[in-house]
């Protein structure tokens, strides 16, 4: 599938989950807080004078305030600033990092990624692989779990930490940045990462569009079955080539890819030259260990336009698919080098 689904295995870790559950009904029959005292973790018990707002309202008192947040599945009691987030998302993790807000654990996607491992590597946050277990995930001791809707287990991992859960490919990136400064309390800084982003888009939009002209601009992956056309919101750049600055995409392209609102199509080698632009950018998908050279030894891709003239850029398969802040701050880059290079 091209949208990535964590599923979160802990069924062989349920004893771990029914020991700890038990635990928590006796701590709570003995109002004990040893453990959120000890675990540095903010509490997340509800207050009882804590009332609803339309996006968060808190409840009083210093330590363990908590806050009433709208998540994409339904209202959950999270801390007012949380303290030890586990991202099970991978591509929220870098918002995580572009806000300052302390990510304990992450997937191992968001852990390579080369615009925020070192970020993450000096923070010490923990790789948790790609399916994390119900023990790594307990050892963290998280007061807040960020998972997608549909992600399997989460009714479990509600019982080690809140669980705030996000619709895949619901916002834009500004208004994800926007929700995540809500989530960790950082509203100011989120609005500020905005402001400086619009203003290096602001002066160098003008510069890309000169050098770019009428010439159209695609985004190609070759996979095992053909190539996937990539639109405005789905990573690869798209989110700068399209929607920052405007650039047009083939016209089947813009049809199936960007209007249709999927972010995405898969198309066969033959109708390839319908979708490939004056300028491509490309990598080999990520999904599969198809050899990329079957797309691009192959004479279609060879006659292309964009392949003839050495407009083809090479982004990072591992890396160039993320679209949080750091990941597009260091995509601006490279775009925007590789577009006025052509000429």
């Amino acid at each position: 599938m091209l949208k990535r689904r964590n599923s979160i295995w802990i069924i062989s870790a349920l004893i771990v989950l029914l020991v700890l559950n038990a635990c928590g009904q006796s701590a709570t029959s003995s109002n004990t807080t040893e453990t959120a005292n000890t675990t540095g973790a903010a509490d997340t018990e509800s207050s009882t004078g804590s009332t609803s707002a339309s996006d968060a309202d808190t409840t009083t008192g210093a330590e363990g305030e908590t806050v009433t947040y709208q998540s994409d599945a339904g209202e959950v009691e999270i801390p007012v600033e949380p303290k030890r987030i586990i991202d099970l998302t991978a591509f929220s993790t870098g918002y995580f990092v572009a806000l300052d807000a302390p990510v304990v654990g992450a997937l191992s996607g968001a852990i390579n990624n080369k615009y925020i491992k070192d970020q993450l590597k000096s923070e010490g946050t923990t790789d948790l692989g790609e399916q994390p277990t119900a023990e790594q995930l307990i050892s963290l001791k998280p007061d807040l779990i960020i998972a997608y809707t549909g992600t399997e287990g989460l009714d479990k991992l509600s019982q080690i930490a809140p669980v705030v859960q996000l619709q895949y490919g619901k916002r834009n990136f500004k208004d994800l940045m926007l929700e995540m400064g809500k989530l960790t309390n950082r509203e100011a800084e989120a609005k500020d990462w905005i402001t400086q982003w619009e203003a290096k888009i602001n002066e160098l939009k003008p510069k890309v569009l000169a050098a770019v002209g009428d010439r159209t601009v695609s985004i190609l992956n070759p996979y095992a079955k053909g190539l996937f056309v990539f639109g405005h919101n789905y990573g690869r750049g798209g989110e700068i080539l399209y929607d920052e600055f405007g650039l047009k995409a083939p016209k089947r392209a813009q049809t199936e890819a960007i209007d249709s609102g999927t972010g995405w199509a898969s198309i066969s080698m033959e109708v390839l030259p319908e979708y490939a632009g004056d300028i491509i950018f490309t990598s080999p998908w990520s999904g599969d260990t198809t050899d990329p050279k079957i797309v691009y030894d192959n004479t279609v891709w060879k006659n292309l336009t964009a392949v003839k003239e050495g407009h083809v850029f090479q982004l990072d398969p591992t890396s160039d698919t993320y679209n949080d802040p750091v990941s597009l701050e260091g995509q601006l880059k490279f775009i925007s080098d590789s577009l006025l290079s052509v000429k």
